[in-house]
């Protein structure tokens, strides 16, 4: 009888397990660095608000290029113009709060840009 008990926990344990049908999280919209990211501006890095037009007309950083978050992957050969071609150079990505520049970091590291920081919203970067 004991060795039927142990063999039934065995079965019930083995079917409890679902790591391999867990499915992978996806990829998380990276934390904003603001001191890193004003450190980057005052250094020259290249910017790159994500808002939306009408946000960027209201205000944005000195030297700020619009490419909303939309519209990025359809012009990345525009960041590339921008970066000269240097998928090392230094860019910070801004939006209203961080959220949208931690998506356009996501696809510009995909695309191979090796130094981006989400610098976070606006409000954040401001002088």
């Amino acid at each position: 009888m004991r060795s039927l008990l142990a063999a039934l926990l065995l079965v019930f344990a083995a079917c409890s397990t679902t790591d391999s049908q867990t499915p992978a999280p996806g990829p998380t919209a990276p934390a904003k660095d603001v001191a890193t990211a004003k450190a980057w501006i005052a250094a020259g890095a290249h910017v790159i608000d994500v808002r939306t037009e009408e946000e960027f007309d209201a205000a944005h950083l000195d030297r700020a290029t619009n490419l909303p978050i939309e519209e990025l992957p359809a012009r990345m050969a525009e960041v590339e113009k921008l970066v000269g071609g240097d998928k090392t150079a230094r860019v910070v990505v801004y939006c209203a709060s961080g959220n949208r520049a931690g998506k356009a970091k996501l696809q510009l590291d995909a695309a191979g840009y090796t130094q981006v920081v989400n610098g976070g919203g606006y409000d954040d970067l401001a002088p």
